[in-house]
């Protein structure tokens, strides 16, 4: 900077002591355009150093998160009372709007019931399992039985004891009492497979009942529409009679938030060579003119949509006013009252000072920008 500036002094210092001082040559039209086009070039020093070591831009607005209102209902509910106003602060929490509930709380009470029915049924299914045990345990009594008969008409038949038509009897009641334990015991192994059907050490049914509940619960709650946070409400529009939930899908209202408010500028891509997290930033907000708020660089947005190809069949049109593009450069302000004071969108220009070059070009930016603040008194010019 200091180079450039002697350098400039010198030539027009000779320009003055050669043309006009000594008049050692004549002053024409050619070396008017000669001088002019050589003082020219001199001045894109200031220009270049300008732009590269304290980027610029009036292309700056304040950010603040939103967060859409929608209650989310799966079936269309009346909107009943409306606690808000337009542009008024909440605290996370608040009631903003009541729907009606008759629906939610019916469906609630309904699966409630349920619930306890799955319940007494996995009380059942304890029963069930000692019932089948007990007729395996019969049904072996009745084979053990079943099995001393055959033995002992056998030795009477071969004694001449008994007749053969008794000892055929008792073994087809063995067939049967052999069946019968097949059987007991299928139904016992149902009965404790169907009470050792669990999720997390519960019933299936009881478990598939509390998620009814809760899913209950949750649609009932959401017929009340509390604050998520800090913030203002805006874009009201909704009043009682309004329907929503099923197919209606659009938010109602929109909350401003009141946290992590910053300030986003744009800058053409070559001018952020040398800008990086953490380099100082002063801020002129059109709200304030005559003021400057200073800041950091917090991140440079990695793309913009020029660098976004959505997936279609058409084939990417290439036009050259889309060649250039801007980055987003996020700047917090020092001041975290006034971000979250300032209304979204509010309009500014920054100032980013690298440290690279030397001094002399943060001087002339700082005068760059406080002659915009202070311009900010006068324009726009509608009077």
């Amino acid at each position: 900077m200091t180079i450039a500036l002697i350098i400039t002094f010198v030539y027009g210092l000779s320009i003055y002591l050669i043309f006009f001082r000594f008049q050692l040559l004549k002053f024409t039209i050619v070396w008017g355009v000669v001088s002019f086009w050589i003082g020219f070039h001199l001045l894109l020093i200031f220009l270049i150093g300008l732009r590269f070591f304290t980027p610029y831009s009036i292309d700056g607005h304040m950010i603040r998160q939103t967060v859409q209102l929608s209650t989310g209902l799966p079936e269309p509910t009346e909107l009943r009372e409306v606690l808000v106003t337009q542009n008024t602060p909440v605290k996370k929490g608040d009631i903003l709007y009541r729907f009606d509930d008759t629906l939610f709380r019916a469906k609630l009470k309904e699966q409630q019931a349920q619930l306890a029915e799955a319940r007494q049924n996995a009380l059942i299914l304890d029963q069930d399992v000692d019932i089948a045990r007990d007729a395996v345990s019969e049904a072996e009594a009745n084979e053990a039985f079943a099995q001393q008969e055959v033995t002992r008409y056998s030795n009477l038949v071969l004694q001449g004891g008994a007749r053969q038509e008794t000892l055929d009897k008792w073994q087809a009641q063995l067939i049967a009492a052999k069946a019968q334990v097949s059987e007991a015991q299928a139904n016992l192994a149902k009965a404790e497979l169907a009470r050792e059907a669990q999720l997390d050490g519960v019933n299936a049914q009881v478990a598939a009942a509390e998620a009814a509940v809760d899913e209950a619960q949750y649609y009932l709650d959401r017929t009340v529409l509390r604050a998520p946070e800090d913030g203002t409400i805006v874009s009201q529009q909704a009043r009682p009679g309004l329907y929503v939930g099923g197919r209606r899908i659009a938010a109602i209202a929109a909350l401003i938030a009141d946290a992590d408010a910053y300030f986003l500028a744009t800058y053409y891509q070559e001018h952020l060579k040398f800008v990086k997290p953490g380099l100082p930033v002063e801020v002129a907000l059109d709200t304030h003119p005559g003021r400057i708020f200073t800041g950091t660089v917090v991140s440079i947005w990695e793309g913009t949509g020029q660098g976004q190809i959505k997936p279609s069949g058409d084939v990417p049109n290439f036009r050259l006013p889309s060649l250039q593009g801007r980055f987003a450069v996020e700047i917090k302000l020092d001041d975290p009252e006034l971000a979250s004071a300032l209304p979204g969108g509010t309009h500014g220009a920054a100032a980013i000072y690298t440290g690279a070059g030397s001094k002399g070009f943060d001087v002339l930016r700082k005068v760059n920008i406080r002659l915009y603040s202070w311009a900010n008194f006068l324009f726009p010019l509608d009077l």
